[in-house]
């Protein structure tokens, strides 16, 4: 049993290290994809080995860098969003060691969030890979239909009225409630913890990541874009309208991609 200020003190230094760690991890990410972005523009694509095949011919190696490349975007985009259920998570967990809980590593829930943003990183360089087979995007990553780019624009914004994004949209603002509701003992609860969390999370943002065929999906502005705006969906609570701001926004570009 530990006292009071020493509860204090060890809940803050846990936010210390689990904040410079998750902004570390951040930071690396956004690294990696600047370097992928740069050698994209000044070097050959034909010459370059963490670029997307040229060719149909896919080998397992290509197929390996394309799906780090996405799991790593991910891993980049989404550790602001989650860093508030971490904290929590952490808190809690120091106050339960307090009445002699067995205190358990932030990196299995963390671990488990991201381990659901693997499979969508698996699913996405799957998709790019049958788009590149049918001609439908070009060497930026990018699609090279208009009306498929339209398609993309409009079911993403009709997305964000629906019941699912709503719903999972509120699971994903209310760590405090998501960590006293899902409360799991163990690193193996932990994991499951995270790993419920990371599918709230994607059910809420898989279309809008699917954005990236449209957008380009090495366009370094889009992509902290969407991040950004993943982070604002969840963190001003009091401006529920954003998500339907946004819908609206892609509905309107969407038909506009189509008739122009």
């Amino acid at each position: 049993m530990i006292s009071n200020n020493s509860l204090a003190y060890h809940v803050k230094r846990d936010r210390s290290i689990i904040l410079i760690g998750l902004l570390l991890i951040t930071l690396l990410s956004w690294l990696y994809i600047v370097y992928l972005y740069n050698q994209m523009v000044y070097m050959d694509m034909n010459a370059l080995f963490f670029a997307m095949p040229m060719t149909p011919e896919w080998t397992y190696v290509d197929f390996i860098l394309l799906f780090l490349m996405w799991l790593v975007m991910m891993i980049a985009m989404m550790t602001p969003s989650v860093t508030p259920l971490v904290l929590v998570f952490a808190t809690i967990n120091r106050q339960r060691k307090q009445q002699d809980h067995p205190f358990v590593n932030v990196v299995y829930l963390v671990a488990g969030y991201f381990l659901v943003w693997a499979a969508f990183s698996l699913v996405a360089t799957v998709l790019q890979w049958s788009l590149q087979q049918v001609a439908l995007l070009n060497p930026d990553m990018k699609t090279t239909s208009k009306i498929l780019g339209g398609i993309i624009l409009i079911a993403t914004g009709i997305f964000q009225f629906t019941p699912l994004k709503q719903t999972c949209l509120r699971h994903c603002r209310s760590p405090l409630d998501f960590v006293l509701r899902h409360w799991k003992e163990g690193k193996t609860g932990a994991l499951k913890m995270g790993m419920e969390n990371g599918f709230y999370c994607l059910g809420c943002c898989w279309m809008i990541m699917i954005l990236l065929f449209v957008t380009g999906i090495m366009n370094l502005l889009w992509v902290a874009i969407i991040a950004v705006f993943v982070l604002l969906e969840r963190l001003l609570l009091q401006i529920k309208w954003i998500p339907y701001f946004a819908g609206a926004v892609l509905i309107f570009y969407g038909i506009f991609l189509l008739i122009k």
